[in-house]
């Protein structure tokens, strides 16, 4: 819950510092990346080569910009020297993905 007091002072305060009070409480409500364990890891590498292999559409979570997002599409390419997935839509870097699901 949110400080009234913040609120009841920003009527007098410079607009310098509402705004540093709003970036504040933004910040509080980021999510932080997780830390995936080595199974998962393992878990993650077996369904990318599974559908790179049987070509199939593959479903990504990812964590960018303090938050999850999920892709649909079809999986093209893994390139574990550079570090990225490709997918038709779009590329992905491989540290980002938090989880995989094939359809």
């Amino acid at each position: 819950m949110k400080d009234r007091g913040n609120i009841k002072w920003t009527s007098i305060m410079l607009p310098e510092h509402a705004n540093l009070l709003k970036e504040m409480w933004a910040r509080d409500e980021w999510n932080e990346k997780p830390i995936l364990d080595e199974q998962l890891v393992m878990e993650i590498n077996l369904k990318l080569q599974l559908a790179l292999h049987n070509e199939l559409t593959v479903e990504v979570e990812y964590f960018k910009n303090h938050d999850y997002h999920k892709v649909r599409d079809k999986l093209l390419a893994v390139d574990p020297l550079n570090n990225y997935l490709r997918l038709e839509g779009m590329e992905l870097p491989l540290d980002a993905i938090v989880g995989v699901w094939i359809d």
